[in-house]
Formats: C-alpha cells, sequence, structure tokens
C-alpha cells in the first residue's frame, strides 16, 4: 500500500470528528471520498497531511511503510505528498514559477531554469491558464476558479506520489470544472501516482475516473464501493445510506 490509515480517531478542541476511520490506497489508484457537509471529509485531509490543527487521538498513517502518524506537513510533502485545500491562501511577493521551482528543489527534483518554464508554459497551456500568471504572486488577485486551476498546475509540476484533492471543484462553473477534471486525469497517467478527490458535488466525478468511492457520514466511513455508489447517490442522495444505517443499529 501507498498509504494506510489504522483505525484513525481525530479531534480539534477535544471535539471528536473522525471515528476509527481505516483506508487503503495503493499505488495509481483513485479515491473518491464523499459525505453530506460537515460529515469530516476535510477532517480526513488535514489528518492525512497533518494541517489544520487536528489531533490523532489514536490509530496510526502509514505512507511508503514509514510512520508517519505524527511527521509534521512538510515533511510528508518532501517525502511525496500534496494536498490542494478549499480555500488557498495568497502568497505575496512569491511568483508562481518561484514558488513552483522551490517546492520542487524541496523534494530533491532539480530542473533547470528553461526546462521548468517550458513545462510550465505547456500545462498552463492545457489548463486554459495565460502563461502571465507564472510572473504572478501566489494565488493574489486570483479567481476561485483560477486559484483551483493553480493548485492543479501545481500538482502537475510536483509529480506527488499521493494527491489530496480537497473540494477543489467548489465553486467551479461547468467550464473549470471540465478543466480540473482533464488536469486530474493528465496526473493520472503516470502510473504510481494516486489521488484521494474529496468531494459533496457529483459534477466533478463525471470526468474522473475512480477505483473506489467511499462515503463518509457522522465521521465515519460507512460505505465502500465503486463509480455504481456514486451514481446512486447522485440519483437519490445520502439518504438510502441513512436509512441502511438506521436499519442495522
Amino acid at each position: 500500500m501507498l498509504l494506510k490509515l489504522n483505525n484513525i480517531h481525530a479531534s480539534i478542541d477535544d471535539k471528536e470528528i473522525l471515528k476509527d476511520i481505516s483506508l487503503e490506497v495503493g499505488p495509481g489508484e483513485v479515491h473518491v471520498v464523499m459525505g453530506p457537509n460537515g460529515s469530516g471529509k476535510s477532517t480526513l485531509a488535514n489528518v492525512i497531511m497533518n494541517t489544520g490543527g487536528y489531533t490523532v487521538n489514536s490509530g496510526n498513517i502509514i505512507f511508503k511503510d514509514e510512520d508517519i502518524t505524527t511527521l509534521p506537513a512538510d515533511k510528508r510533502a518532501r517525502m511525496g505528498m500534496f494536498m490542494s485545500y478549499q480555500n488557498p491562501v495568497g502568497i505575496p511577493g512569491v511568483t508562481m514559477e518561484a514558488f513552483i521551482r522551490a517546492s520542487m528543489q524541496a523534494r530533491d527534483k532539480d530542473i533547470g531554469f528553461f526546462e521548468l518554464r517550458d513545462k510550465m508554459d505547456e500545462l498552463m497551456e492545457e489548463l486554459h491558464m495565460d502563461s502571465s500568471y507564472k510572473e504572478r504572486f501566489v494565488n493574489v488577485g486570483f479567481s476561485g476558479g483560477e486559484k483551483k486551476k493553480s493548485e492543479i498546475l501545481q500538482l502537475l509540476m510536483m509529480e506527488p506520489e499521493l494527491g489530496i484533492l480537497d473540494e477543489t471543484d467548489s465553486g467551479l462553473d461547468v467550464d473549470a470544472i471540465d478543466v480540473v477534471g482533464r488536469g486530474i486525469e493528465k496526473f493520472r497517467e503516470r502510473d504510481d501516482s494516486s489521488l484521494i478527490v474529496i468531494t459533496h458535488h457529483h459534477e466533478i466525478l463525471r470526468h474522473v475516473h475512480s477505483d473506489f468511492v467511499h462515503v463518509i457520514m457522522d465521521g465515519k466511513l460507512v460505505k465502500t464501493g465503486t463509480a455504481e455508489l456514486m451514481k446512486r447517490i447522485d440519483d437519490e442522495g445520502f439518504g438510502f445510506l441513512r436509512n441502511e444505517l438506521e436499519q442495522n443499529g
């Protein structure tokens, strides 16, 4: 397994959010995590990346055969994790190009000046981003759609073993969702690259092949399936799962 979560209980401010979550992600797999608002989806992303101030009370996280449960986020990133955020912050004074170059160097991915520029230009064209964006400060003055495209650009440039996309589709129009979806599929061209796509929308999933679909409700992983599960949720909402849980006690 590339990533393994073993019986994770996690909290913030003494409030337990995740309750006994276990999950395995193999190389090259795409895992979609769905659930109603407030179910714990974003908490799961933050716990995997160790951001957001959450505390793992019990259980452990294994990444590339190493226990990273107490490892800080920057070291997880250097190991090959990448996370996109619902509301990425601006970084005044740091250009996109400089940020991506520094991030790649932190992972020992040295790349020549012109090679990096050429690769960025090629990807920005595919993502419908003007090449001048590489000279702009990271996320400063970017629209919501531009911020999300910026994160997909970073994902494609950095080539992590595991990408975690926390509601990257949130607030996007149909065209922008299509662009993000194409960026995700391009990332998947690397056979060993895995993704965890967290969403409560269904539109993005029309653009992304998923190997597994997981549903979190009330901090618990209550169902795992395939694209058929996603389709049923799309048709019926999450109500049928609540009924199943009630029937099973």
